[in-house]
């Protein structure tokens, strides 16, 4: 059961208090990656906005707060709780590869590899995504959740420390294209924390897209927002991405954009005690924290102790079976036959616990749990080039009980901004396979099998909290760890998302070149030395993180009390994020 905010947490957090304060209110409760993208958010909801409103605006503000690594051409999967109807909607804010995108011509042109630029990339999605949410869900126009957007890309904002960081550390791949290193280094250099940072073409981006909005409003806001999403994937900002990416050589074609439409699956739903969680569909990654739930739900995790070797040991066997499972059987259920009713049912997930050796570590990736799949595969070995990829997340809640979350991403500085628009086209090819056998090989039509899995937490049918995080593969493994502490130990929505973090590595990475590191454990220092210890001897190769280390993903979440309807927003120290309520 989920109780209070205690001042005194179990086991060895008896003595932990939140170096960040939570967000309180009743009204409405925004927490993402940016400290401005919470207040846009926000100031939607306090001009009346439901969380849809206020998550899109959030996002589109991310888009430009944190456009190194989300981007208003990637990707956005979303999952929206709808309180009158009790539903919850899945948009899959995902793009697929163009339809040349054959697995011979890839091959023909790239070889086995995955290069950086115009190859790698699949149609944008995330432009189509707040569009589709707004005009289904919203109650606001483009114009009015744009404005802050807007604003930023326009007019600048002060450059945050993380950005500026991953700047530097990135400053040669942003040099390979000069349309790049114009944006992301302006005067020559990364810009600086606390100097102004402007992106004057994604600004007249946005804008053209409330222009196309204004001229069809006559017929309504949804032809507004109709109008808007058809400048973007058939006007003539489609055929100036087509044309680009033409000329560099891709395989996206114009055709390719004007056909994508995003799409409203129906997610994957699991209990766990008195709670149902809800995560995305096989074509990401939510259904690993799926089956790790289903794995825990019946074992008495707070037998263990909160974050003890014992704990910690029992959790990375349990992720380091789902994670098997997720390399040999997942992909776009589209085009692959993912066994995703038996992946989580209870009995299969007895028979997977079986495997977990309480005194002995698995030496490498266990095998998956249904037979060997042909081309799943152990991946690479340690390699000099670090895998690609990070993303950001964003969270809305309203004070009728809607709740909003969404996990935006892709990088830019792997692939070429259209020159003159601002914006990237998605990489999240990098996230496919060039193995003819594999699940999540490449082919036109296809999605990739994304990382980021926004998620929801329902209990008696209403939304409990919307949670997610970046991190790539990290980002099953921190929700499921914030998850546990606040259901199982009892703690606060801060004091959870604070707590130290363990993560896994030993399977091989989603992002290109997929590297393998078996029997990795990174785990934070706050961890005490002595529970480290005791893991290496159970066989982990333990690799200490800093604590509160940015690798171990950034989570937030709002928490809703279903009784009073108090809204308790955290919002997680190791990045940038920022939680706001009012």
């Amino acid at each position: 059961m989920i109780t209070g905010e205690p001042d005194s947490l179990k086991a060895e957090a008896t003595a932990y208090t939140a170096c960040m304060s939570p967000a309180r209110g009743t009204r409405g409760a925004v927490s993402t990656g940016h400290q401005l993208a919470s207040l846009a958010g926000l100031r939607l909801l306090e001009r009346g906005g439901n969380a849809v409103d206020a998550g899109v605006a959030a996002g589109l503000c991310l888009n430009v707060l944190q456009s190194d690594f989300t981007n208003l051409g990637g990707v956005a999967p979303t999952l929206i709780f709808l309180a009158r109807e009790r539903r919850v909607v899945n948009i899959d804010g995902l793009g697929h590869w163009p339809q040349a995108a054959t697995l011979a011509e890839f091959k023909r042109r790239a070889g086995d590899g995955m290069p950086t630029g115009v190859l790698r990339t699949i149609t944008p999605a995330a432009a189509g995504t707040w569009l589709t949410a707004l005009e289904r869900y919203g109650t606001m126009t483009l114009a009015e959740v744009s404005e802050d957007a807007r604003y930023y890309a326009t007019h600048g904002f002060p450059m945050h420390d993380f950005m500026a960081a991953l700047t530097r550390t990135q400053e040669h791949q942003y040099r390979t294209w000069p349309q790049n290193a114009a944006i992301y280094l302006p005067g020559g250099r990364p810009p600086r924390p606390g100097e102004m940072f402007r992106q004057e073409d994604l600004g007249r981006t946005l804008q053209h897209l409330v222009e196309e909005e204004q001229a069809a409003s006559s017929k309504g806001r949804e032809a507004g927002l109709r109008a808007a999403r058809d400048a973007f994937y058939k006007g003539d900002l489609a055929r100036e991405m087509a044309k680009f990416h033409q000329a560099e050589g891709s395989l996206l074609t114009y055709e390719d954009l004007a056909a994508h439409e995003v799409r409203e699956e129906e997610p994957v739903r699991v209990a766990f005690r008195d709670l149902e969680v809800v995560c995305c569909g096989p074509w990401c990654q939510g259904p690993v924290l799926a089956q790790m739930i289903t794995m825990l739900k019946d074992f008495p995790l707070e037998h263990l102790g909160h974050n003890s070797s014992q704990y910690i040991h029992f959790l990375t066997e349990v992720m380091k079976l789902a994670f098997a499972d997720r390399e040999a059987y997942y992909g776009d259920p589209r085009f692959v036959n993912v066994p995703l009713a038996t992946l989580l049912s209870d009995a299969y997930a007895a028979r997977r616990l079986k495997r977990v050796d309480p005194r002995r570590a698995y030496p490498q990736m266990p095998p998956p749990g249904l037979g060997e799949r042909g081309g799943a595969s152990a991946g690479q070995g340690p390699t000099e080039a670090p895998a690609d990829g990070d993303t950001s997340y964003a969270c809305a809640v309203d004070a009728e009980g809607n709740a909003f979350s969404a996990t935006p991403s892709d990088i830019a500085y792997t692939v070429p901004v259209v020159p003159g628009l601002g914006i990237i086209v998605s990489g999240r090819g990098s996230q496919s396979r060039t193995d003819a056998k594999h699940p999540s090989v490449l082919a036109p039509g296809k999605r990739p099998r994304l990382t980021p899995n926004p998620g929801l937490v329902l209990r008696n049918g209403q939304v409990l909290m919307p949670w997610g995080t970046p991190g790539g593969d990290v980002q099953p493994q921190a929700m499921l760890q914030v998850l546990l502490n606040i259901a199982v130990f009892g703690m606060g929505p801060q004091a959870a998302v604070e707590m130290p973090r363990f993560a896994t590595h030993s399977f091989p990475n989603s992002f290109y070149p997929h590297e393998y590191l078996p029997n990795r454990l990174r785990v934070e220092a706050s961890i005490p030395e002595r529970h480290r210890r005791d893991l290496e001897e159970k066989g982990h190769e333990v690799v200490p993180w800093p604590a509160l280390d940015f690798h171990a993903g950034a989570v937030c979440c709002i928490m809703r009390d279903q009784d009073t309807g108090v809204l308790t927003a955290a919002a997680d120290p190791r990045r940038e994020s920022a939680a706001v309520a009012r």
